[in-house]
């Protein structure tokens, strides 16, 4: 497990780490620290769950504190051991150890039940036989008070017989909830009675069918915290207005002494990136409607879906630790995350040639049947990579775009009569070129060498302007490229209600192209910078025996930067 040590420098003293160290500096909670990240089992987790993650592991490794990894499951109906096990995937992924603190809400069932009763006992809580939209409809508005339930006077022996009979299962599903008794004329909505338990006859992925009554969210959430001994609740900025309701239900089980520890609830922004759309909702919508292959489909923002398209997990946490935490919502650059890939696939990715739109070189003058094994360094910044052999024979492929039989001004590369650099190889001349006789399409072209100029560079001093990368056409291996885009075209693609009609059409391109012979034994998951062409991963799913599929992770160069100022331009 990758240890977070290495972000410790990046990391800067934000307001939560200066409340914290004010924390350890006054002895409070004895010291010590103790932070959680506690998802619902109900789903994929994306990347602005990543910053949560990043957060609570950090904060408790540079405390010398403790994390927890906690599932609040209360939700039978959406929950499954399915989504334990790839979250849990997708925080190892990251770099992160949990150790043995793996714990779930649903352990806590028989607890939260036993609180709820104290609190029925200490007239905090009553069986209200309203409906839930019935408790909605009385729940009033920001500017007029709620109105009271009628059942909310029940005395204590009647609410205690009540809520032990829905535990038993007397009661039809919707006819009976537990509420909280709080105060209906509170300006904060949620302290307005809230509703604790439900009946539910679902099987819970864990308990199976010992309960037919479920806590609700905000119930377990801080209650779970108080149990595990957690010391700071860190949540994000949409929990702000659910912390005095966090505090309620805390308070008055310290007050009945049923709670050891008291947490506190800390909020801090969400990540929100433009280009990308976060909602669970949302996403769900580009699932159910065909709009990408699934949950893991390369081009969501999902840590399932990030991982097959080949990004690093250091470079998440490289991103995250420079975004850093704040108290505002913004919206962060993707350049941002891109730049953090580019840094450290640039740093890590072993160097292959491949040819994407492949066009046939034939060299006139090179000996039929004579195959050339060339040396090739794995990395030009890293000799630790070492090198590999690369086969050269007399017919190649080079990119399609590498070639103009009428070249404009400042275009380098292969024309007619024009000599360029082959990589790692030798100068080649164009020729002559050959065409289809029926489109006018070029079929090939033919260029002679000069074998003096072995590794690329003449004996004689002389210089050509394009280098070229190539491949063998006897020795490649055939594989598919899927060239992998941003999956918007717009900065925020939810200012439009009809977000779908911000879907980018160009956001995946499937070619038939060609590698280099040494990536015969490319595993999936493995990363190469294809010279010239981009980072590029070997997809984890679609890859299997002799069928390599590479997704391409990213370019080398920021392309959308380039297109917005062309806009800018245009506008002007």
């Amino acid at each position: 497990m990758i240890s977070p040590n290495s972000e410790k420098d990046h990391l800067g003293k934000d307001f939560i780490r200066k409340m914290i160290s004010e924390d350890v500096k006054n002895n409070k909670n004895n010291g010590r620290v103790h932070t959680r990240f506690p998802p619902e089992p109900n789903g994929w987790l994306h990347i602005g769950h990543a910053k949560s993650i990043h957060l609570n592991f950090t904060i408790a490794e540079e405390f010398n504190g403790l994390c927890n990894l906690r599932f609040d499951d209360t939700d039978p109906a959406k929950e499954s051991m399915e989504y334990v096990e790839a979250i849990k995937k997708d925080v190892q992924w990251l770099g992160f150890d949990w150790e043995d603190r793996l714990y779930f809400a649903s352990d806590y069932f028989e607890q939260l039940y036993q609180f709820a009763i104290e609190l029925i006992k200490a007239g905090k809580a009553y069986i209200c036989d309203l409906s839930v939209s019935e408790i909605k409809e009385q729940r009033g508005t920001s500017e007029e008070p709620g109105i009271e339930s009628p059942y909310r006077n029940r005395s204590v022996e009647e609410n205690i017989d009540l809520f032990e009979r829905m535990r038993k299962g007397e009661f039809e599903d919707g006819s009976r909830v537990l509420r909280a008794k709080i105060d209906m004329t509170s300006p904060n909505m949620l302290m307005r009675d809230p509703i604790m338990y439900r009946i539910k006859r679902e099987a819970h992925y864990r308990t199976g069918n010992d309960w037919v009554i479920y806590p609700s969210y905000d119930y377990t959430h801080g209650q779970s915290d108080a149990i595990e001994g957690i010391t700071h609740s860190l949540c994000s900025l949409e929990f702000e207005t659910h912390r005095p309701l966090y505090n309620w239900y805390r308070d008055q089980l310290l007050t009945l002494n049923l709670l050891k520890f008291c947490p506190e609830q800390t909020e801090f922004s969400r990540l929100n990136l433009t280009y990308t759309v976060m909602s669970k909702r949302r996403l769900l919508e580009l699932v159910e409607g065909g709009h990408v292959s699934g949950w893991d489909d390369p081009r969501m923002p999902t840590l399932a879906g990030l991982r097959r398209r080949g990004l690093p997990p250091e470079a998440i946490r490289r991103f995250l630790a420079k975004v850093g935490i704040s108290k505002r919502e913004n919206y962060i650059d993707v350049g941002l995350l891109e730049s953090c890939i580019r840094e450290e696939l640039d740093e890590t990715c072993k160097r292959v040639m491949a040819v994407l739109r492949p066009l046939k070189v034939i060299i006139l003058n090179y000996p039929e049947g004579v195959v050339e094994e060339l040396e090739a360094s794995n990395h030009p910044k890293d000799s630790s990579m070492g090198s590999r052999k690369i086969p050269f024979s007399r017919i190649l492929y080079i990119e399609r775009d590498d070639f103009l039989e009428d070249p404009p001004k400042k275009f380098y590369r292969l024309a007619p009569g024009r000599e360029v650099r082959l990589r790692y190889a030798y100068f080649i001349k164009c020729v002559d070129v050959i065409k289809d006789g029926i489109n006018g399409e070029i079929k090939e072209v033919h260029v002679t060498y000069d074998p003096e100029t072995k590794g690329g560079f003449a004996p004689d001093g002389r210089k050509v302007k394009a280098t070229l990368h190539w491949v063998s056409a006897n020795h490649a291996i055939p594989a598919e490229a899927r060239l992998y885009d941003r999956l918007f075209i717009k900065e925020n693609p939810m200012d439009d209600a009809n977000f779908i009609k911000n879907l980018n059409t160009d956001s995946l391109e499937k070619l038939t192209c060609f590698v280099e012979s040494s990536l015969v034994s490319a595993a999936p998951g493995m990363r190469y910078q294809f010279e010239r062409l981009g980072y590029f991963c070997v997809d984890s799913v679609d890859s299997s025996g002799k069928r390599l599929v590479f997704n391409r992770t990213i370019t080398l160069r920021d392309t959308w930067s380039k297109l917005k100022q062309s806009q800018k331009r245009m506008k002007k």
